[in-house]
């Protein structure tokens, strides 16, 4: 395993630093349904967990397809990923895949005796997303339906499927309160993208990045973040949320920093600002969760 511990090889496999990007769209809808008088302590923490799981899940999926389809070589800037460099091998990064994704499924089904077999169709979604964003026959990631993809599925099905576990009903304010997290998740995919246009390029991988350009997706990023910052003016102003969710705006400088760093760096150095986007997606949740609760 080339001086790598299993441990340390199924840690990198698992990719914890993108673990907070599924962590904080349940925080934020746990925290609404807190709110409206909804909150259930044991359902809101499976779903935190099968969150988790389908994250890691994906992240499996993600190294082994991506490597099976060449789009992961030695010109490759990001993080390493175990397939391509051989520290496992496709067959057992598929078996880990499919266990994470079990443990997953055995949570969906206590979520279901809680909430009603409404879930079946969104968890089997969630999973079929996963796996489909780089596998499958038509991979959503290679085909520029990967930032759609993650919006749709970190922001409104994870925000407004962790209130409805709560509270078996989907209210405006789940709705609206998942747009921001769609939006900066999606954000994170848009730098992880921009980083990788050349070598995507030549893998074939027409991502989003690659058919928009650096440029197009530096604009793409800067408009993720102003939705996101919008968001909450607009929730206060037509008293859908409590002004208290203004305490998001703490984390807006670290927002216009990311901004700027998007604009003025390339490459490996991208890898930075894509970690430091995951902090500000798990802070914002944080921050406009705990304006909820304090209200």
């Amino acid at each position: 395993m080339l001086n790598q511990s299993k441990y340390k090889v199924w840690l990198l496999a698992i990719r914890p630093k993108t673990l907070p990007a599924a962590a904080a769209p349940v925080i934020v809808g746990t925290a609404v349904a807190y709110y409206e008088g909804f909150f259930q302590l044991i359902p809101a923490i499976a779903t935190l967990l099968a969150a988790l799981l389908l994250q890691i899940g994906a992240n499996l999926a993600n190294d082994v397809f991506d490597y099976r389809r060449g789009a992961d070589t030695t010109d490759r800037l990001g993080p390493i990923r175990v397939t391509q460099a051989g520290y496992l091998t496709p067959m057992h990064v598929l078996i880990g895949m499919w266990i994470v994704f079990g443990f997953a499924v055995l949570l969906g089904i206590y979520l279901i005796t809680v909430a009603g077999w409404w879930l079946v169709p969104i968890g089997l979604a969630s999973i079929l997303a996963a796996i489909a964003y780089t596998g499958g026959p038509f991979p959503l990631g290679y085909y520029g339906f990967g930032d759609l993809a993650v919006f749709l599925f970190f922001g409104l099905v994870a925000v407004c499927g962790t209130y409805y576990v709560q509270a078996e009903s989907v209210s405006g304010l789940a709705i609206w309160s998942s747009l921001p997290m769609g939006f900066l998740i999606t954000a994170i995919l848009v730098v992880n993208n921009l980083r990788d246009i050349g070598t995507d390029r030549k893998a074939g991988k027409r991502t989003l990045a690659v058919r928009l350009g650096a440029i197009g997706t530096r604009w793409e990023y800067l408009l993720l973040l102003l939705g996101t910052y919008l968001t909450p003016v607009g929730l206060i102003v037509f008293n859908l949320a409590p002004v208290w969710i203004s305490l998001a705006y703490l984390s807006l400088p670290l927002g216009v920093f990311l901004v700027r760093q998007i604009w003025q760096i390339q490459g490996r150095p991208l890898n930075r600002v894509l970690a430091q986007t995951g902090q500000l997606t798990l802070g914002y949740a944080l921050l406009f969760g705990l304006g909820l609760v304090v209200a």
